[in-house]
């Protein structure tokens, strides 16, 4: 018996009941995923095993800070703060001056300074960072918490982060949005919003330790939430702070036990981009604080209501392991871990815990604590009058790129086993039939597909891979495209790759407020980066082992055309180059070039086109110089979806393209390849 009368014997078959014969396809990414994850949460296990003495706790507080600045971009220059005054006005028990600074040149931070009335300094500095409030500093627990904090004798820097407050650049009506849709361009450039709010922390921490009333070996830093965060960053590369106060911040692990994929992906600014290879994580970011005292405070709510499942659990298993690294050093008593069941604020609870740890370790008073009266003013009143400027980012020069580099930067390499079909079923259809199969693109990875295939007699045309943005089925039915495309004689592919059609993931587990965000593709996007391999990189492979699978079964001498249309273009352009054996490439409705998107913020491609650091090396017409095969860009767009006129198109990706103005995704469009 042939290996294809093998096969249709089985395509025809009944299966025995109780065999499922498809997967559950939604689980794969979020099964790869969870597998980059676990590898990451060993190695990090295995890693802080070794730390026994004072030591190699030292060694491993120089990683951290080493490893964090490799991987948000590097340390910027200290360049004049230029600071400027803006008005003030006094309460009871402190005076608030508004006041403006540079963080770098350009950039403007506007904030306020809470300086004690009551008695004379030097003072203890602490330094505020606010959670993702749109209002910034001026939201009204944080204003109580500094008045507060004044009141009890701190000189305090409350200061907008980028994207809130006074510095609202885009007015998309949400903090996290604010942050990301800048950082996902800087993450074009090898720069990051990480670097930006970090490098915004160290010089407000440069002013609040340079003011003469303040004592620079009594420096603090607290926040709640995304606040707490930029606080466990700045605790990891500036030896000046004294103690630390982190409430619920984000310190849920991606190197952790029970990963619930896509995992706790947050705004860009949060989410560490490689660190993953690495098994570096969120909570190495606070041991450098050992043995100076760090206070983490908790929402147990969090573990359902804000962050996943995973939130507590995991936290409790980091803090012991953190604590341990206290031990080693001999200041156990230093680290403390306290919880409220309220939900994701700054209440009063945490405010007290936050105050009373301030006193023992800053003022050295131990007795329980009662907030000071505090009376939050309006926005208005504490308004710095900063002008906001759009925030620049370097513009490097892409240039040609080799297949090497290219491979490289997508984070894949050679496969390392033939992507070989497997059958599942054959289905009878109007003038074809319709066989269903799977390819194995990665362990784990299945990627179903549907081949439209002539009836006999038909004439022979090419062979047709066709990957949509909504997915496989999108063109399925009698009478369709598929149809009618297998009917005039093509052979018609349709596949899905990981995020997509059936391969879109699964809502994970937890409450659903949090779990259904997490499932889109975004999340995934940002979690794949996380985990060293970005979901381009991933659909990459995907579209080459179909490529290889469909020629070594249905190829028959036929000539394979890939079709792709909308962001799945970018994956199809970056396989095209490095598929050798491809004929013909048509790209519908593509984005034009990945320099698009930094010249406009209200770009609409989605996250999953992005890929880290790539400007620093090429861009879109340069990967197409690449390919060895007839390459048809059909409508291309710009960062808005907008046509870009095929003059232009033409200008920029050169004679070797064959360009056409309108992206039609039909079956005249195919048969004219």
């Amino acid at each position: 018996m042939t290996r294809r009368t093998a096969l249709s014997t089985l395509l025809l078959g009944s299966a025995a009941f109780g065999s499922p014969r498809f997967r559950v396809y939604a689980r794969c990414l979020p099964d790869y995923l969870a597998a980059l994850a676990r590898d990451a949460y060993e190695r990090r296990n295995a890693a802080l095993a070794l730390v026994k003495t004072p030591a190699d706790v030292r060694a491993r507080q120089e990683w951290v800070r080493r490893t964090l600045w490799d991987l948000i971009g590097g340390q910027s220059e200290r360049t004049p703060l230029a600071t400027k005054q803006a008005g003030r006005f006094e309460r009871t028990g402190y005076r608030l001056e508004k006041l403006s600074y540079e963080s770098r040149p350009g950039l403007r931070i506007p904030a306020n300074l809470y300086i004690p009335t009551t008695s004379h300094g030097p003072f203890p500095g602490v330094l505020f960072q606010m959670g993702h409030s749109l209002n910034g500093k001026a939201a009204d627990t944080y204003q109580k918490c500094c008045q507060g904090l004044a009141r009890l004798g701190y000189v305090v820097l409350a200061f907008d982060p980028m994207g809130q407050g006074e510095r609202t650049y885009l007015h998309v009506g949400d903090a996290d949005e604010e942050h990301s849709r800048i950082g996902r361009q800087m993450l074009l450039v090898g720069d990051s919003a990480t670097r930006l709010q970090l490098w915004d922390a160290v010089r407000s921490l440069d002013v609040l330790a340079g003011l003469p009333m303040v004592d620079p070996k009594r420096l603090a830093s607290m926040g709640q939430s995304g606040g707490a965060t930029l606080t466990m960053l700045l605790a990891a590369v500036d030896d000046r702070l004294a103690c630390a106060v982190v409430s619920s911040g984000n310190t849920e692990n991606f190197a952790c036990a029970g990963f619930n994929s896509p995992g706790s992906t947050d705004d860009a600014e949060q989410d560490l981009v490689g660190s993953g290879p690495l098994a570096f994580d969120r909570w190495d970011l606070l041991y450098p604080m050992a043995p100076k005292p760090l206070l983490i405070t908790v929402s147990e709510r969090d573990s359902f209501g804000t962050y996943s499942p995973s939130y507590l659990q995991s936290g409790e298993e980091e803090f012991d392991k953190l604590r341990r690294m206290y031990e080693v050093l001999g200041a156990a008593d230093r680290i403390e871990w306290k919880t409220t069941g309220l939900p994701h604020a700054l209440t009063h609870q945490m405010r007290l815990y936050s105050y009373e740890f301030l006193e023992r370790w800053l003022h050295g008073a131990k007795a329980p604590v009662a907030e000071p009266d505090v009376q939050p003013e309006q926005d208005e009143q504490l308004l710095a009058g900063v002008h906001v400027t759009r925030i620049e980012m370097a513009r490097p020069t892409p240039g040609p790129i080799d297949a090497v580099t290219l491979q490289s930067l997508l984070r894949i390499g050679p496969a390392s086993r033939p992507a070989g079909s497997i059958p599942l079923m054959r289905d009878q259809a109007e003038g074809c039939s319709v066989e269903t199969f799977e390819v194995e693109s990665a362990p784990g990875v299945f990627l179903p597909a549907y081949a439209f295939v002539p009836l006999a007699g038909a004439p022979k045309k090419p062979l047709l891979l066709m990957l949509e943005a909504g997915g496989r089925t999108r063109n399925w039915r009698e009478g369709g495209l598929y149809h009618r495309l297998a009917g005039a004689g093509f052979v018609v592919c349709a596949f899905d790759v990981r995020g997509i059609g059936d391969l879109a993931p699964e809502v994970g587990r937890g409450n659903p407020g949090y779990a259904s965000p997490h499932a889109l593709e975004e999340a995934y996007a940002w979690s794949s980066m996380l985990l060293g391999h970005s979901l381009l990189g991933q659909r990459v492979e995907d579209i080459l082992a179909i490529r290889q699978a469909v020629r070594d079964w249905r190829g028959e001498g036929r000539r394979v055309i890939l079709c792709a249309n909308g962001p799945m273009t970018v994956p199809a352009l970056c396989a095209t180059a490095l598929d050798p054996s491809g004929h013909t490439t048509y790209l519908a409705h593509g984005l034009v070039s990945w320099s698009s998107l930094l010249d406009d913020d209200n770009y609409s491609e989605p996250f999953s086109s992005f890929l880290p650091g790539v400007l620093t090396k090429t861009d879109l017409p340069f990967i197409a110089r690449l390919a060895r095969t007839h390459l048809v860009l059909a409508g291309a767009v710009n960062a808005r979806g907008q046509a870009v006129p095929a003059a232009d198109v033409r200008q920029l990706y050169g004679p070797g393209v064959e360009v056409r103005s309108d992206a039609a995704w039909d079956a005249g469009a195919f048969m004219s390849l």
